[in-house]
């Protein structure tokens, strides 16, 4: 059976969902949480539509509660006069289970989540769950943006390490310059003569993988206590090579 996904032409990707809740099975209903990035209203509804029509199409969910919180800019602003520019858009669709939407936008806050989409799928089983069935769909959002924050902290984080590595070998290229300079004093050999190391590239891919936030915390402190290091070798080299023969 064709779906909604087999008439559209698509000139963005398709949305994709970062994160899959455990999926949690009462009297033969099932919930399951998904969340996407999405910084417009726009972009959540799109996310929304695709869980529903296109990956659900073969097995549709009886309700798909979403929820979305995004920062916009005002109408007129540039986003150059900061945080004043900027306004939280936020909204939910109860798909048939009144006031789930909203409760998945409570989470939504409580879990200081933000760009995002999230979207509780419940496959009704036959039994009437009573209350329960809010926790449940609250439990799967919950899942889900625990999962995106520490997503983004590590983001944030391996965004530092990067630039700390930069840095590092900048001033490791410094230091063995400043060796050269020395050498070539003391031998009046030209610093053309020696060759510096080639930077090399760091792969974080498996602390992406396993979400690792404190291993990359430790080595951006590694990194800084590298730098403070190396910053002292070069003050050490640099009067070395002011008292060197010739100088």
């Amino acid at each position: 059976m064709a779906n909604l996904d087999t008439f559209v032409t698509r000139r963005e990707p398709l949305p994709e969902s970062l994160f899959v809740s455990p999926e949690i099975l009462d009297r033969d209903s099932r919930f399951v949480g998904y969340i996407f990035r999405a910084s417009t209203p726009e972009q959540a509804r799109t996310a929304h539509t695709h869980l529903k029509r296109v990956m659900h199409a073969k097995e549709p969910a009886s309700h798909e509660i979403a929820a979305w919180r995004c920062m916009v800019l005002k109408p007129g602003k540039t986003g150059l006069g900061g945080e004043d520019d900027f306004v939280v858009v936020e909204g939910s669709e109860d798909d048939g289970e009144s006031w789930a939407g909203g409760r998945v936008l409570k989470i939504m806050k409580a879990e200081a989540v933000m760009d995002a989409v999230v979207v509780v799928s419940r496959w009704y089983g036959g039994i009437m769950l009573g209350p329960i069935r809010f926790t449940h769909m609250e439990d799967c959002a919950r899942e889900v943006c625990r999962s995106f924050r520490v997503k983004d902290e590590l983001e944030d984080t391996l965004t530092t390490l990067l630039t700390l590595d930069d840095i590092l070998a900048d001033l490791r290229a410094t230091l063995e310059k400043t060796k050269v300079s020395s050498n070539a004093a003391n031998s009046q050999l030209s610093t053309t003569e020696s060759k510096i190391p080639r930077r090399s590239v760091q792969d974080y891919s498996s602390i992406r993988e396993k979400l690792d936030v404190a291993k990359a915390k430790r080595l951006v402190v590694a990194r800084e206590s590298a730098i403070k290091n190396v910053k002292v070798l070069i003050s050490k080299a640099q009067g070395a090579a002011a008292q060197a023969p010739g100088k």
